[in-house]
């Protein structure tokens, strides 16, 4: 039958004493799909100081588009506990997003491009 080497999604690799799991291959499509494979990395998810409401005077955006993000990363957090906070605070804005959330929303994508291939 063979090792293991994908499940569901998942990347697994397995050495004598560990097996580490990582989703590198989705990130890369993910990133890519949502055009960002170009962008500038960031090194952490979410910035320190920002404070993420409601936004009532905030420009209105695509809910679709940004359900979808939010629905991806949400997938991804199966491996990458590192962005679980801040996706799950995102997740918060689905029914009326703004401009302020999306721009949240692609840190995390930068933050996911410079770190590809990080897993458990």
């Amino acid at each position: 039958m063979g090792e293991l080497k994908f499940l569901l999604g998942l990347q697994i690799k397995q050495a004598k004493d560990s097996i580490f799991i990582n989703q590198a291959k989705y990130t890369k499509e993910l990133i890519k799909g949502f055009g960002m494979e170009n962008s500038k990395p960031s090194r952490t998810p979410m910035s320190t100081n920002t404070k993420l409401d409601k936004d009532e005077k905030g420009k209105p955006i695509d809910e679709k588009l940004y359900r979808g993000m939010i629905a991806s990363l949400l997938y991804l957090t199966a491996s990458r506990p590192d962005i679980m906070f801040s996706v799950c605070l995102c997740a918060h804005f689905q029914l009326c997003p703004k401009e302020s959330h999306l721009h949240a929303v692609k840190r995390i994508l930068r933050y996911l491009n410079g770190l590809l291939h990080l897993g458990l």
